[in-house]
């Protein structure tokens, strides 16, 4: 089973870690990091990865997983070769999915038209302007589409697509080999929860961005 793991510049590294995480090591998986180009790509916090294999490489894969980007609105317009393949690659796919502002290129490659999508908060009015229905769940399912909300959402969209393509016990296994049991220190984890001070300066954040 080949699965893109997409990369570009100035996507946000957790985003693409942490779906690879829970699905890297299952023996059925081959995983392959995918970009415009072969080599080092940086991301929005300055972290490098590397692009083994070119869109062209791997134009059918059987999962496809788009992280998101801090810089989303700059993403749309600089990747136009990774929306033709997703645009290309999506109707072949078992599974086509995303994390935080990733939706928002699933959606300008047309994939989410009228269909039911999350993404990071903050992005929410532009992935309604792309077509999508949006919604505040955090992992969202719509027939071949699995997309997931900001960020730590990825880990979630993880588990999920693994119960997906294998069973319950299987994503059970991973979530305790990762001892993933989420304990934060602060309930501010989502824009319905965080102290209105914290979400303003967070819009001020990224509007400076």
């Amino acid at each position: 089973m080949d699965v893109a793991f997409v990369l570009y510049e100035r996507m946000t590294a957790l985003d693409i870690v942490g779906p690879y995480e829970m699905l890297a090591s299952h023996p059925e998986i081959n995983a392959h990091f995918v970009g415009a180009r072969r080599g080092l790509v940086r991301t929005d916090a300055g972290l490098e990865l590397n692009a083994a294999s070119t869109f062209d490489e791997l134009p059918r894969p059987d999962v496809i997983v788009v992280p998101g980007s801090g810089y989303w609105r700059a993403v749309l317009e600089e990747n136009d070769a990774l929306v033709d393949w997703l645009t290309a690659a999506h109707p072949n796919a078992t599974w086509t999915t995303s994390v935080c502002t990733g939706s928002t290129l699933l959606a300008k490659a047309g994939i989410l038209v009228g269909r039911p999508a999350t993404t990071h908060w903050l992005a929410r009015e532009l992935l309604e302007e792309l077509g999508a229905v949006v919604s505040t769940d955090r992992v969202v399912i719509d027939g071949d589409v699995m997309t997931a909300a900001g960020v730590s959402a990825g880990l979630d969209m993880g588990l999920t697509l693994t119960s997906r393509l294998f069973d319950d016990a299987r994503a059970m296994l991973i979530q305790l080999f990762t001892e993933y049991d989420p304990q934060p220190p602060f309930a501010a984890g989502s824009v319905e929860k965080a102290p209105p001070e914290i979400v303003e300066f967070a819009r001020q954040v990224a509007a400076d961005r």
